[in-house]
């Protein structure tokens, strides 16, 4: 009988015993679990969020990089158009006035190409004009009966004197009127300054004479009238000036 509560005392203790243990292990179990279970939570949400910054941070500074090289590279290119667009008006400025230079000299040599053969010509029509000059105008007078003389046939042979020089002067002047037409096809054109103020660039005096009702400075005779070509002076006038007699 002893025996038998022995027995049963001691599987008594040892179904405590061991109640108690599945008990521990239970909760040792379920605290190991709960603490596995909140563990991974807080890392792997810590670990997912850190790396996406570090990933989208690095490709924002690649294409940052990328936009700064390439606006880097557009302005340098637009530096190089901007600079190339100067040099091209710089060079289209410059054959223009070359085109212009060009184009004026070669009418300069066009319309002054005779200047030395018409100066030649000047002295011939200066010898005219000395011609018609020393004739009076009298001389040139037709006298009342010559007028029925020159209608006769025979009128060559009876012709007197002064009617061949009548004739001579008027081919003399017809002359000097062609050469004249002549030189201002060619832009060749005479002046005669007198009553006009001194210019030393267009005349030339040969003397000085004081004269009470005249203005000082201007040209008082012209001995010799002069030619330009153009806007040029071929020949200036040699001329007389009215002396100042107030000094």
């Amino acid at each position: 009988m002893f025996n038998t509560q022995a027995v049963q005392a001691f599987r008594s203790c040892t179904g405590a015993l061991s109640s108690r243990t599945l008990a521990r292990s239970s909760l040792n179990a379920v605290s190991r679990r709960t603490a596995v279970a909140i563990r991974p939570r807080y890392y792997s949400d810590k670990a997912a969020k850190d790396p996406q910054p570090a990933e989208e941070t690095e490709k924002d500074e690649v294409e940052v990089s990328v936009e700064t090289e390439l606006a880097n590279k557009l302005k340098a290119e637009e530096a190089k158009v901007a600079d190339y667009m100067g040099r091209l008006r710089y060079l289209q400025a410059d054959f223009l006035n070359l085109q212009r230079n060009a184009a004026r000299e070669k009418e300069q040599a066009r319309d002054f190409a005779i200047t030395r053969f018409a100066g030649d010509l000047l002295e011939t029509v200066d010898v005219l004009s000395l011609a018609l000059k020393s004739i009076p105008k009298s001389a040139l007078t037709p006298p009342p009966e010559s007028a029925d003389a020159s209608s006769s046939p025979s009128s060559l042979e009876q012709k007197p004197a002064d009617a061949h020089l009548r004739d001579l002067y008027e081919g003399v002047e017809a002359t000097q009127r062609l050469l004249l037409h002549t030189l201002f096809k060619h832009h060749v054109k005479p002046f005669d300054p007198t009553g006009e103020t001194f210019d030393p660039n267009k005349h030339e005096a040969l003397y000085q004479a004081p004269i009470p009702d005249k203005t000082p400075g201007t040209v008082l005779e012209c001995q010799k009238v002069g030619y330009t070509i153009k806007d040029r002076v071929l020949r200036a006038a040699q001329v007389g000036v009215v002396q100042d007699t107030s000094s």
